[in-house]
């Protein structure tokens, strides 16, 4: 289900993809329903509903929840806890779950919609519990900027990708010579 990091401050957990679209309000257990529907609905213009559903790690840290690719761990979304407004289960599947985050350039909102076959409740659980801890972080330290936290997070997370990928090539370039 989940994987701690070396500093137990962060979490992943591999869950299905279902996608992400952009929503008219910030929160809200029909915003999350219209959200999944709109999913199943096939649109041609967007690449994004028509993107294959796929495994994801969901990494939660102290300032972010971030969306990476299974295998290659690629950063696929970056969601820093201060735009995340919304999290629930849908009631119509209790299967599937999703957050509602602003978008940090843009004056828009996203639901990202999961699949968890045994653990939504907890993981909603889980990402209510951090968007709580940074809030109160976030008051306890008068307010300081979690856009740096953010960038530190992915910071750390490019040098693991790149000393993985540095692994990856040492061990390509040893079985050629």
């Amino acid at each position: 289900m989940s994987i701690s990091s070396e500093d137990d401050n962060e979490i992943s957990f591999r869950v299905k993809f279902l996608g992400r679209v952009e929503v008219v309000r910030p929160d809200g257990l029909q915003i999350l329903q219209e959200a999944a529907q709109s999913l199943k609905t096939p649109d041609a213009y967007s690449s994004e509903k028509a993107a294959k559903r796929s495994k994801v790690h969901l990494f939660l840290s102290p300032s972010s929840i971030d969306i990476l690719e299974n295998k290659t761990k690629f950063l696929l979304y970056p969601c820093p806890l201060s735009t995340v407004s919304f999290c629930a289960v849908l009631p119509s599947s209790p299967k599937v779950f999703g957050f509602v985050a602003k978008h940090p350039a843009a004056d828009t909102y996203h639901c990202y919609l999961f699949q968890s076959k045994k653990f939504s409740h907890v993981l909603v659980s889980v990402i209510g519990d951090a968007f709580r801890a940074s809030q109160k972080t976030e008051d306890t330290r008068g307010g300081r900027d979690l856009i740096v936290e953010a960038l530190r997070h992915k910071n750390k997370m490019l040098q693991r990708e790149n000393s993985e990928l540095k692994r990856r090539l040492s061990g390509i370039s040893g079985h050629t010579c």
